[in-house]
């Protein structure tokens, strides 16, 4: 029920954040057309250097399989090429906890018992930020869930960092006079994007959580309902036939003292 109540304003919040991501998406894209190659680092290729997975995850459990599908989708990363040797930066108590009993040497961060608002966003973005920055990591990937609706939750992972562009980007840069120039301009939106993917993911994950957890939650209460009532049956079968055997043994008791 808490779920449920929480659920709407979960979902109105990722979804009013949808339309924002995409067009500093499309801005950032055009603005690093503009600036050229070589303009932020964080539109080169890292160092060679392990790859750092952001997991988010939930804090509480009893939301049917939503924590444990999003750690399968870490672990293929982490079995993949590109995750090989990778640190985790584990966001939540749950995913917290499974990569601290199976791979607790490879991880750099974590954030438990913490809500996934803008200011913690801010912060895990600027952590991943600075040990890309460094060189410390060769590449930022983020492993969390993706919100369709109460039913549906599926599990995404995708690059953060470096940054890619696309060629749509290239050709929208060619309208627009930027003030500053677009290579001083980028620096802001690059830190702004990184912000907002992280929020944005952080956005998704709650309300893929209530969803789960009502879904979840409302099998559980039908599963028990259909069990106590099978359960009841099978009790008024059973008290049934006892009072039948005794009512057959009082008849042939009495009968037998007829005789």
């Amino acid at each position: 029920m808490v779920s449920a109540a929480k659920l709407r304003r979960a979902q109105e919040a990722a979804e009013n954040a949808r339309p924002y991501a995409t067009r500093l998406n499309e801005l950032l894209a055009g603005v690093a057309a503009g600036a050229g190659e070589g303009a932020h680092p964080f539109l080169e290729a890292g160092a060679q250097r392990p790859a750092e997975v952001v997991v988010i995850t939930s804090d509480r459990g009893l939301c049917g399989g939503y924590n444990t599908n999003l750690i399968k989708k870490a672990e293929l990363f982490l079995r993949s090429e590109e995750g090989r040797g990778a640190t985790i930066v584990t966001c939540g108590r749950r995913g917290s906890d499974y990569f601290k009993r199976h791979h607790a040497e490879r991880i750099s961060q974590k954030y438990v018992n913490r809500p996934f608002d803008l200011a913690m966003a801010r912060e895990v973005a600027a952590e991943v930020s600075r040990r890309f920055r460094d060189g410390e990591v060769g590449s930022v990937h983020v492993v969390s869930s993706s919100f369709r609706s109460a039913i549906s939750q599926t599990p995404v992972a995708y690059r953060l960092l470096p940054v890619e562009t696309s060629q749509e980007g290239a050709e929208a840069a060619e309208d627009y006079v930027y003030e500053p120039e677009a290579a001083a301009l980028l620096g802001t939106l690059l830190e702004r994007y990184v912000d907002t993917k992280i929020f944005q993911a952080f956005l998704e994950a709650n309300a893929s959580e209530h969803g789960a957890r009502m879904t979840a939650m409302d099998s559980a209460t039908r599963n028990a309902s259909e069990m106590i009532d099978r359960l009841t049956l099978q009790m008024n079968r059973a008290r049934q036939a006892t009072i039948t055997t005794e009512l057959m043994e009082i008849v042939g008791g009495a009968e037998a003292l007829k005789g």
